[in-house]
This record gives structure tokens, C-alpha cells and sequence, in this order.
């Protein structure tokens, strides 16, 4: 799938003036995998792709066999699957926000996003039995409904969410330290995003406006009313923006989809799966998730296709770092939100005098965190005291 990647950096000083990323370092044999479970069984494996994102290839699978079966899940289904998906962005992009803190050294930023999520991670683990892989979609449908005496519940913890949310993004936008360490940093034009064909967040902050939930919509998506976010600036600041304000947009989704869904079945419950092939997708929150199958009409597919974004957004940032410092590649690499082991690693060679070392991830957060503070002192800046 899409990880663990290996980047090597050429720098003159501290200034990268070329870039090599490398892909698929890794092979876990997910779509062979496939080919052995049934059609049932499957999506319980590919909400082990991502951890994160464990909502968005169930459901562009199950929009891949419903498209070859010819169905649709009843009204209340796509509901709860919307609601889902979007429970899920509001958790990976506070995840994202409270990573970007740390890696420029505002550990406060950390804290608080991660804090800010734990109320949507409680609620899947309340409706699902899961705080991550929520194994809740099926071909035909969900395998669990949300009872409606808990929809206050929700409501509440969304409501819990907003307000921190909105606190978050006037930091984001006011701060003039995250403006002097964001701005300008990590440059994807709209032409290069076209050009490397990226999507999600990465897109959307290099002012293309393409999301697949209103292009193409499943689920619920055409039902509820919603705008798609996107920033003309095409640097780091702008895609902290885009995530930031969509975490609201994923709130008005959820609370419009809570007032419309009336009761009725969850599952029509498929009993045969015909020959022939089937594509679905779904918008991750990191971008398009696209899945393929096709089958011979047995319970087992012939073959099985998972692409996630992280494999099409990688290869921009060596359109984007070109020409950055290197204390500023890791925020670059971090802003298009990529999903991998722990085996983020820069190898150093230097010709001049013959050395070579290796650059871990704890280096490069020091380096990092010494320009924040160089940037601090140099503007006379205090670090913000934000209210809690």
C-alpha cells in the first residue's frame, strides 16, 4: 500500500535544492489477502489500511460491490455511514493539527487538538465497539445501527467539539509565530497540484476544489448541504486552514444528517453477488480513496484494487521542497498528512568532506523546533498564552 516511503534530500546548506521520494517500501498483501475472504469478511481487513482512515476504505469498498451488484443501502444506512465518515475527518484532522504543533514545538497545540478529539473517539467506541477500525460497513448496508435516544449524545459531543474547533482555527489564523513558520513554507502551486494530480487537503490548499463528496456523492452527501473548502496560497498555512474549517463542515454534515435520518432497515441484505467488476470511492479525510473488484460470481473475488491518497499526494513534495530549508522538510512532508510505519529517515552525505550520517525523525524535530525558536527571538515574538 502506501507505506513506509524513503525521501533523500540534496541540500547546499541548509537550503534542499532537489529531492528524490521513493514509494512502497512495504508490501502487507492486502488486496491478495483479498482474494481469500469473502465479500463479507473484506471490509473488516481494509479498515486495517489505515488506522485512521479505517471508515473511508470500508466505504469505498462497499460502494465498489454495491456498484457491481447493481444496489444501494436503504436511506437510513447511507445516513449512519455519513455520519461515520465524518466523525472520522473531525478525529484525523484534530489528530493532524495536534502533530503540526509538535512539530514546530507548540507541544500546547498537541495536547489540546488530541484532547479535543477524545469525545468523537468515545463515540465510536459507544455506537461501534471501537475507538479505531470501526467495522460498521457492509455490502448492502451497516452491521450497526445508533440507537435514537443517543442521537443528544452526539449532538452534545459534536457541540463539544465546535467550540474548541473555532478557538483553534483564530490561533491558527492570528498567531503570528505559526504565520511566520507557515506562510510562504512548502509552495504547491495549482499548477504543480494539477500537474502531480494530488488530492483531499493537499488539493484543496493549493486552490483546487475538487472533493469526491460533492462531485460524485454516495451516502448521504447529496442530501445535506455543505461547502467545499479550499485556500489560494498553496503553502503549509493554507492546508492547516483547509483541515481546520473543514472540521466545521463535517459538523453541519453530522447535525443535518441527524435531523433528516427517520427510522427504517440498515442492511437490504445482498444474498448473491453476480460476474463481472465494480469501482467505488470515497473522500478520505487525506483525499480520494478509490477500490476495484471483480469477480467471477463466486463468494471470493477474482481480484481486489485498493489506492489510497497518500500514494498520489507523495511523490508533489518534491515539488514542494525544493528550495525550502531543511529544517522546514518535515512540515512539508507533514502538511499533506501521509500515512506511514515509523521509519521516517533522511540519510546526510556530505562530498566535501566525505562524511555520511543518517538524520532520524527525532532530529529533524529539532531542527524544527530550534528555527521556531530562532524565529521568536529574531521578531521579538512571546510565545502566545491562547486561552484554554
Amino acid at each position: 500500500m502506501e507505506e513506509p516511503e524513503f525521501f533523500q534530500l540534496y541540500v547546499e546548506g541548509e537550503r534542499v535544492v532537489d529531492a528524490d521520494v521513493r514509494l512502497s517500501y512495504n508490501h502487507r498483501g492486502m488486496e491478495k489477502r483479498c482474494e481469500t475472504l469473502t465479500y463479507d469478511q473484506i471490509p473488516l481487513l481494509l479498515a486495517r489500511i489505515c488506522g485512521i482512515c479505517s471508515a473511508s476504505h470500508p466505504m469505498a469498498c462497499a460502494n465498489a460491490l454495491e456498484d457491481l451488484c447493481g444496489i444501494e443501502a436503504p436511506p437510513r444506512a447511507q445516513y449512519l455511514r455519513t455520519i461515520i465518515c465524518e466523525l472520522e475527518r473531525i478525529h484525523s484532522h484534530l489528530l493532524w493539527v495536534g502533530l503540526a504543533g509538535h512539530f514546530i514545538g507548540y507541544n500546547t497545540v498537541f495536547m489540546w487538538a488530541w484532547r479535543y478529539r477524545e469525545p468523537v473517539l468515545d463515540l465510536f467506541e459507544r455506537f461501534t465497539g471501537n475507538r479505531n477500525h470501526y467495522e460498521n460497513f457492509k455490502l448492502g448496508g451497516v452491521r450497526r445501527d445508533i440507537p435514537q435516544e443517543a442521537i443528544p449524545e452526539i449532538l452534545q459531543a459534536v457541540d463539544d467539539v465546535e467550540k474548541p474547533t473555532l478557538m483553534l482555527t483564530r490561533a491558527v489564523l492570528d498567531d503570528p509565530v505559526l504565520g511566520v513558520r507557515l506562510k510562504g513554507i512548502g509552495i504547491l502551486s495549482e499548477d504543480d497540484a494539477r500537474r502531480y494530480c494530488v488530492t483531499g487537503p493537499t488539493a484543496r490548499g493549493s486552490n483546487l476544489p475538487i472533493d469526491v463528496r460533492r462531485d460524485e456523492p454516495y451516502a448521504a452527501y447529496g442530501w445535506v448541504d455543505w461547502n467545499v473548502v479550499s485556500q489560494p496560497q498553496c503553502d503549509v498555512f493554507a492546508k492547516a486552514v483547509v483541515r481546520l474549517l473543514e472540521t466545521l463542515e463535517s459538523i453541519k454534515i453530522i447535525r443535518q444528517c441527524l435531523q433528516k435520518m427517520e427510522p427504517g432497515e440498515i442492511d437490504n441484505e445482498p444474498r448473491s453477488i453476480p460476474e463481472g467488476e465494480g469501482i467505488g470511492h470515497a473522500e478520505a479525510p487525506r483525499g480520494e480513496t478509490f477500490h476495484y473488484v471483480r469477480s467471477d460470481g463466486t463468494n471470493y473475488p477474482l481480484r481486489y484494487k485498493a489506492r489510497a491518497p497518500t500514494f498520489v499526494n507523495l511523490p508533489s513534495f518534491k515539488a514542494s521542497v525544493i528550495g525550502a530549508e531543511l529544517a522546514d522538510a518535515m512540515l512539508i512532508v507533514a502538511a499533506m498528512d501521509p500515512c506511514y510505519s515509523c521509519t521516517e529517515r533522511m540519510a546526510v552525505v556530505d562530498r566535501g568532506r566525505n562524511l555520511e550520517g543518517l538524520l532520524t525523525t527525532k532530529d529533524l524535530l529539532q531542527l524544527s523546533h530550534e528555527k521556531t525558536a530562532r524565529l521568536l527571538k529574531h521578531h521579538g515574538i512571546r510565545p502566545p498564552q491562547w486561552e484554554s
